[in-house]
């Protein structure tokens, strides 16, 4: 009778601190990079972000993070496998793991996956994008009063809404202080190749343009405009680094309080599927330094005086009236263009030159 009492004892501090085990065990955050930590763009700043994960929780998370995932089945593959490891919040970073996502969220449900991006969701499923455009909107005006060849080349990565939407803001920024002002934009078909974007880069110098915009994620462009005396800005993170004179500003991801606040949500157990469109106001955008030794004073004043229009509502870069590249109006005088217009943009306004690749 005495060795089955200590035997239920045993067992009964054995289940215990197996459940004081499971209790501490950390909450499991997986990433899924389309390209390398390393690019110093898009990626890098989804990294920093996961980064300020494991700064706000310490030992509370254990995050993970795979790099180079194709968009398509290989992404499948590897947000599957984040959610048999027993991931509990996975995080996908590119508009074409949208389908992976949703596809893996079925099998997944117990599961909290966030996509950056896209417009799908589920029960299981946030979206969340940043407003991208308000920046390059800042950043058109600043390279229409600089430019002193009206030209400006435009690195694009695929002809989805969001790199569409960011050039036509550039555009309306630029010709907002200088009517003459026009953009060359070459489609690269990647987001991330340094030679392809660096001869994109070469090709637009040639053309005429002597300040460079990019929405691909390498440091090339802003290189190459460094060694051909050309201005440019930055994508996703600030890149003076690699080009300090040619380098005016940048545009800024600022992913790491969003991720935060979802990992929170999830550790209290108030995680709920949503969609997040947060820009300046929110400081999900925020701009690299303004150049000091390449921009004028007057200038910088305009780029601050124009973020802050921006945060408080007074500046829209989309406020009618625009014309779109065959002169049709698309926003009249006195309106803003729609967030479900913006999210579905597939035209060029007045000044861009070319086509949009079908």
């Amino acid at each position: 009778m005495r060795k089955v009492l200590f035997a239920a004892i045993a067992a009964l501090f054995c289940v215990a601190g197996s459940t004081a085990v499971l209790a501490e065990d950390p909450l499991k955050v997986g990433f899924v990079y389309i390209g390398p930590v390393g690019d110093h763009g898009w990626t890098y700043q989804h990294n920093e972000g996961r980064l300020a994960v494991e700064q706000a929780f310490g030992d509370k998370v254990q995050t993970t993070f795979v790099e180079f995932v194709p968009e398509g089945q290989d992404a499948e593959r590897v947000i599957r496998q984040l959610a048999v490891d027993g991931h509990n919040l996975i995080f996908t970073t590119s508009f074409g793991y949208m389908n992976p996502t949703i596809k893996v969220a079925k099998n997944f449900p117990d599961v909290r996956f966030e996509h950056c991006s896209g417009y799908k969701r589920a029960d299981n499923v946030s979206t969340y994008l940043a407003r991208f455009y308000e920046g390059r909107y800042v950043i058109g005006r600043i390279a229409g009063a600089v430019t002193k060849s009206n030209t400006v080349g435009y690195i694009a990565s695929f002809p989805i809404p969001e790199v569409v939407r960011g050039i036509n803001a550039f555009t309306l920024g630029l010709r907002s202080v200088n009517p003459d002002a026009k953009v060359k934009v070459v489609w690269v078909s990647t987001w991330f190749d340094p030679g392809k974007e660096g001869d994109a880069a070469k090709a637009l110098i040639d053309q005429g343009a002597d300040i460079l915009v990019q929405h691909t994620d390498s440091p090339a462009p802003l290189q190459v405009a460094e060694e051909r005396g050309v201005h440019a800005f930055g994508q996703a993170s600030d890149m003076a680094a690699f080009g300090p004179n040619a380098h005016l500003s940048a545009i800024v991801n600022n992913w790491g309080p969003y991720y935060v606040a979802r990992t929170q949500a999830v550790m209290d157990g108030t995680w709920e599927s949503g969609d997040v469109w947060d820009g300046i106001a929110d400081d999900m955008i925020v701009m690299a330094e303004f150049n000091p030794n390449s921009l004028p004073a007057d200038v910088i004043a305009d780029a601050e005086a124009t973020v802050e229009g921006i945060r408080s509502g007074a500046i829209h870069p989309f406020a009618g009236p625009i014309m779109d590249q065959e002169g049709n109006e698309v926003v009249a005088a006195g309106e803003n263009l729609s967030d479900g217009d913006l999210l579905g943009m597939g035209y060029y306004v007045m000044g861009v030159d070319g086509s949009i690749p079908n």
